[in-house]
């Protein structure tokens, strides 16, 4: 049995300035918006399964950020992560956390402080590159 990604749903305080960052800044396709909320498609425009998946804001005045280390991360191509990064650090957008992990990555805040990263390496990179340093990780088991 296959399971793939499928949607990832933000409470925020407001969808308005929230849609106009994530439209805006991380360039997300959006699908619909409305009052309370709003849709985009993140990925390749495809009936594939798999291959995109659907992003929702939704209002929620009780938002609150997490001290947690919880993020979203989204994939950008080596050729584009400087362009990107600067127009998140020209948003205002919070930096939150030092790239130490293989590859580039940017961590930075939405307007609701939601936990977000750029970084241009999938997970197929990423277990390459930890195979060849584990850095501080510990009693490590592969299981690809």
């Amino acid at each position: 049995m296959l399971i793939y990604g499928n949607s990832i749903t933000l409470a925020v305080q407001n969808v308005d300035q929230s849609f106009k960052f994530y439209k805006e800044i991380l360039g997300l396709i959006p699908l619909v918006k409305w009052e309370k909320g709003a849709y985009f498609l993140v990925g390749e425009k495809s009936d594939q399964e798999g291959s995109a998946f659907w992003f929702c804001l939704n209002g929620d005045e009780k938002r609150m950020p997490s001290p947690c280390y919880t993020h979203y991360a989204f994939t950008v191509s080596e050729i584009d992560f400087e362009n990107m990064a600067q127009k998140i650090k020209a948003s205002g957008a919070q930096i939150f956390k030092d790239n130490t992990s293989p590859g580039q990555s940017l961590y930075f805040l939405d307007p609701d402080g939601h936990k977000l990263e750029i970084h241009t390496q999938n997970w197929k990179s990423r277990i390459s590159s930890k195979k060849e340093d584990l850095g501080n990780w510990k009693d490590v088991v592969w299981f690809v």
